[in-house]
C-alpha cells in the first residue's frame, strides 16, 4: 500500500516541477488528471438550477475553471497543484500571451495518416512547418508548437484542417511533456528540446482562421473601432456556433483590452455576440469578465 500510495505523490511532484519549469518560460499552466483533464473540478458543478448570469471564468475567485485557471505565477501554481494532489500532468494554456501559443495536434488512429495529410497541406499551399518544439503522445501521436501574432485569434478544431488533425488555440490547453496520463508519458522529441516554438508560417494561419461569415441582409457593418483588428475581432465573434459563443466573446474580448481598443469596440462585440443568440446581458458580463482578468 505504501507504494501505491508514494507513487501519485511522486507522479504529482515531478507534474508540478516540469509546470514551473514551463512558467519560467512565460507560459500558463494548470493540472491535468491522468485523463488529461483539468483536475479541479468547477465549483459551481453542483450549483441547483441553471447559472443566471453568463458562464463564470473565475471571477469567483475559486479555483476550478479550466484553462482559465492557468497561470505563470508559481505561487498561484503551487496553490492549484495543492488543491490537487491526485493531479499527474499539467495543461498549457494556448493563445496567450506572450508566446500565443498555437498547437498542432497530429492524431494517430487507423483510418488516418495525419503526418500525410499535413504534408499534401504544405506542398499544397507552399508552406514549411519550421524547427520548432515537437511533444510525443503515449499513442504515437505529435504536438507540433508554433507561436501566433498578437493580433490573430485562432480557434480550437478538430479534423477541420484534415482528418486527424486538431487545432489547439484560444480557449484550448496542450499537455505538456512530463505529464504522465493513463497510457503512459508525454515527452519532448529528440532534438526539440532546445528549440522555442517558431512562428506559424502564414499560409498555414490562414487556414487555422474560420471563414468570415457573411452579413445578413440589412445588417450592419463592422465597426472600424481599432482598425482592421478590430473588425477582425468581431468578424471572430460573428463566426462563432453555438458552443463556443461565450469563448470566443471572451477571448476576442481580451485580446481588445490588451491591445487597449476594448472599451471602444465593447458595443461592437456586444452586437456580434447577440447576432449568434447570445443575450447582451450575457455578452456584457463575458466582456466584463475579459476586462477585469486582462486588467489583473
Amino acid at each position: 500500500m505504501a507504494t501505491t500510495d508514494r507513487y501519485p505523490r511522486q507522479a504529482t511532484t515531478s507534474a508540478l516541477a516540469h509546470a514551473l519549469s514551463a512558467a519560467e518560460r512565460g507560459l500558463a499552466v494548470i493540472p491535468l488528471s491522468r485523463t488529461k483533464l483539468p483536475a479541479l473540478r468547477s465549483p459551481h458543478r453542483d450549483a441547483p438550477g441553471p447559472a443566471p448570469g453568463p458562464p463564470c471564468h473565475g471571477e469567483c475567485g475559486r479555483s476550478g475553471h479550466g484553462v482559465y485557471d492557468a497561470s505563470t505565477d508559481p505561487a498561484r501554481i503551487r496553490a492549484l497543484f495543492a488543491a490537487a494532489p491526485w493531479a499527474t500532468g499539467y495543461g498549457i494554456a494556448c493563445g496567450l500571451p506572450p508566446h500565443h501559443l498555437i498547437g498542432i495536434d497530429l492524431d494517430t488512429k487507423s483510418d488516418t495518416d495525419s503526418t500525410s495529410a499535413l504534408r499534401e497541406l504544405a506542398l499544397r499551399h507552399l508552406f514549411t512547418i519550421p524547427p520548432t518544439v515537437v511533444v510525443r503522445t503515449p499513442s504515437g501521436g505529435r504536438h507540433l508548437w508554433l507561436t501566433g501574432p498578437p493580433d490573430v485569434v485562432v480557434p480550437n478544431s478538430a479534423s477541420r484542417l484534415a482528418p486527424g488533425i486538431d487545432i489547439r488555440g484560444a480557449g484550448g490547453y496542450l499537455v505538456g511533456p512530463g505529464s504522465r496520463t493513463a497510457r503512459g508519458v508525454y515527452a519532448t522529441a529528440p532534438g526539440t528540446t532546445h528549440l522555442t516554438p517558431a512562428p506559424c508560417p502564414r499560409s498555414l494561419l490562414r487556414l487555422l482562421l474560420p471563414p468570415p461569415r457573411a452579413p445578413h441582409a440589412g445588417q450592419a457593418q463592422a465597426s472600424t473601432a481599432g482598425g482592421a483588428h478590430g473588425i477582425g475581432l468581431v468578424q471572430f465573434v460573428l463566426a462563432a456556433h453555438e458552443g463556443q459563443r461565450n469563448t470566443r466573446l471572451f477571448w476576442a474580448a481580451c485580446r481588445a483590452y490588451e491591445d487597449g481598443i476594448g472599451p471602444e469596440l465593447t458595443e461592437d462585440l456586444v452586437s456580434a455576440a447577440v447576432r449568434t443568440g447570445l443575450t447582451a446581458r450575457e455578452a456584457r458580463g463575458t466582456i466584463a469578465s475579459a476586462a477585469r482578468m486582462t486588467t489583473h
